[in-house]
């Protein structure tokens, strides 16, 4: 699998050379992490709004998905105000899951910073239980670190 996860991160370094628009970005990296991991069903970026100081809905692969998520609230609210990433075993065990999909079991989130300043999250769900590994958070970590790399939030 590391094979794989180094060409993930070198595949979105070279995907996103080049561009710093925050939504081409997103719905480009979204796509990739869809097609180039197994066993997940939604993958996808939700940007941070600091004047509702909220998450709300960016590009994403997957069913349709919770528009607004209050800072603080869910995976993807707990992981951005905690400022650091959050895997989750199981969704229905960890309190105050939002269930924007039932089909959801485990889910991991990154939160994204750029100076500083939260950029949002990149959230990925799985229907399997347990998906996501500490070796899957280390690579999506780096991928999130590409990420923010190649934004330009000016």
């Amino acid at each position: 699998m590391q094979k794989t996860t180094n060409l993930l991160n070198q595949q979105l370094d070279a995907l996103l050379t080049g561009e710093t628009d925050l939504t081409a970005n997103m719905a480009n990296a979204s796509a990739l992490l869809n097609q180039s991991l197994t066993d997940i069903n939604w993958a996808g970026f939700y940007r941070y709004m600091p004047a509702n100081d909220e998450l709300i809905l960016g590009p994403f692969q997957g069913n349709v998905a919770c528009m607004h998520i209050k800072n603080g609230s869910g995976v993807c609210g707990t992981a951005l105000t905690q400022k650091k990433p959050l895997r989750v075993a199981d969704v229905h065990q960890f309190a105050g899951h939002i269930a924007c999909d039932a089909n959801s079991r485990s889910e991991i989130v990154i939160p994204l910073f750029k100076n500083k300043q939260p950029i949002g999250v990149l959230d990925i769900d799985s229907p399997i239980v347990d998906r996501f590994t500490e070796d899957d958070e280390e690579i999506l970590a780096e991928f999130a670190e590409i990420f923010v790399k190649h934004v330009d939030l000016e």
